[in-house]
Order: C-alpha cells, then structure tokens, then sequence
C-alpha cells in the first residue's frame, strides 16, 4: 500500500510540474509574439525615419537660392 500512495504522490507531483510548465510556456510564448510584434513596428519605423532623413540630406537642386 505504501508503494502505490508512493507512485501516487510521485505522479500528482510530476502532474503539477506539467502543469506549472505549460503555464510558463504560454506566458512566454505570449511574451515573445508581443515581443515581436514591437519589434516588427519599430523596425518599419526605424526604415521610415532613415528614408526621411536620407530625403533630408539629400543635396539641393543646382538653382540657387532667389535672394542671390
């Protein structure tokens, strides 16, 4: 009888790690879509920010300015 609360306590033990695994495996996958997510974002803001700061510094056209 002892051998069987034994096996008993043993698999309610590994159940309850399981359980405490899977919860912690959709947290983080969780974690790492909102992660992604953000980092997509900032990734096609970073390009459009470049774009528009390589418009910036493009050179002027060859006309001067009027007041010359």
């Amino acid at each position: 009888m002892s051998d069987v609360k034994t096996l008993s306590d043993r698999l309610d033990a590994l159940e309850s790690r399981l359980m405490f695994q899977d919860d912690t495996i959709e947290t983080l996958n969780q974690t790492i879509t909102e992660q992604w997510l953000m980092i997509d974002a900032l990734t096609r803001q970073l390009a459009s920010l470049s774009e528009r700061l390589q418009d910036a510094e493009a050179p002027a056209t060859s006309e001067p300015p009027p007041h010359y």
